[in-house]
Formats: structure tokens, C-alpha cells, sequence
């Protein structure tokens, strides 16, 4: 499975849905550097995407980096034309976006997060199929993901409940098209 985040339409001259793939998390020094967190796996992969969005408050900005470092568990990023701490602290809280087709395509039964989220859950435990709820987000662990799911009208009861991401133990099969998960899961549990 591969970490990217929700695709958040916009609107303008972009052709594509926009990807969320991090977040300007501060200023860094006095030359209009910026601190960004990254979601994509590996962290440094976001550093590949060009060109980037910035979603701010005011709007959606084409940008690109023209200087990184990598500093600890986050990166820092300068955007030509950002000179100052001032204009760098415009872009503080702002998404940093792709396009959805720079995104690259997966295979072999890899997902991202955001095709996962919103899919019916369905357990196929004891022979007996019954309707979980849906994926409402994912969570990484270290060892494996969990899917988050959250109950629905039509689930088999009110409960929230957290599946491992762990194909064939307990991920049976994913269908795109038909916009479900089949499980092997308790659900008791």
C-alpha cells in the first residue's frame, strides 16, 4: 500500500484532481525557507513531484523548489521568489499538492490510501458475508496499515472497527469497481 493523501478538486487550469502529498509547516531562517512535512512514502518522495501546488487560503499556487535539505524527519524547501520570512509565512498551514497523473501507477494489488477511502467493508468470516461499514481512514502502524472502519446505515451494527492492511490473512480481495473490500474478520471483534 502506498501513503498519499485525499484528492481535493479544483478548479481553474488544472486538468487533474490535485493530490495532497504534505504540509508547510513553518519558516526557516531568515531567507524565506519553508518547513514541510511530507505524506508520501518514502518522506523524500515528495521531493521528486515537480511541479508542486501549494493550496493556501487564497487560492492555488504553482510552485517549485529550487533548493532542499532534508532536516530530521521533515524537510526544508525554499520556492523561488520567496526571499523573506514574511512572504514564507503566507504559505505556513498551506497542502502541498500534485497533479492526480504524476502520481505513479501502482501495481500488483498496491493501493493508495485515497482509492481505499470511502470503500464498503464486507467480511466473508465463517462463510457468512455481512457488511462491516466503510473505510473511513487508514492508519500506518510500522508493522502494517489498519483500515479504519467506521458503521454505516446498512452495517451490521453501530461499532467502529480496525482491520489490518495484511493480504490474505485478513484482506481477501479489493475492488475498485465495484467500490468494496472483502475481509476475513471477526465481527465480534
Amino acid at each position: 500500500m502506498v501513503i498519499e493523501s485525499a484528492a481535493v478538486s479544483v478548479t481553474g487550469d488544472v486538468k487533474s484532481p490535485l493530490i495532497t502529498v504534505g504540509k508547510v509547516t513553518g519558516v526557516f531562517g531568515i531567507k524565506g525557507w519553508l518547513k514541510i512535512a511530507s505524506s508520501t512514502e518514502p518522506s523524500d518522495n515528495i521531493l521528486k513531484y515537480s511541479p508542486l501546488w501549494l493550496k493556501t487560503r487564497h487560492g492555488v499556487k504553482l510552485v517549485e523548489f529550487d533548493s532542499t535539505a532534508p532536516r530530521g524527519q521533515h524537510f526544508i524547501v525554499h520556492v523561488g521568489g520567496v526571499d523573506t520570512p514574511e512572504e514564507a509565512a503566507n504559505y505556513v498551514g498551506s497542502d502541498i499538492a500534485v497533479r492526480e497523473n504524476q502520481l505513479k501507477p501502482l501495481h500488483g494489488g498496491d493501493f493508495y490510501w485515497r482509492q481505499l477511502i470511502g470503500l464498503k467493508v464486507v467480511t466473508a468470516y465463517a462463510g457468512e458475508s455481512q457488511d462491516l461499514g466503510v473505510v473511513g481512514s487508514l492508519l500506518e502502524t510500522g508493522a502494517n496499515d489498519v483500515l479504519v472502519v467506521d458503521h454505516t446505515e446498512s452495517s451490521i451494527d453501530e461499532r467502529q472497527r480496525l482491520v489490518p492492511y495484511v493480504l490474505e490473512m485478513y484482506i481477501q480481495s479489493v475492488d475498485l469497481e465495484l467500490g468494496q473490500i472483502t475481509v476475513i474478520w471477526d465481527p465480534e471483534f
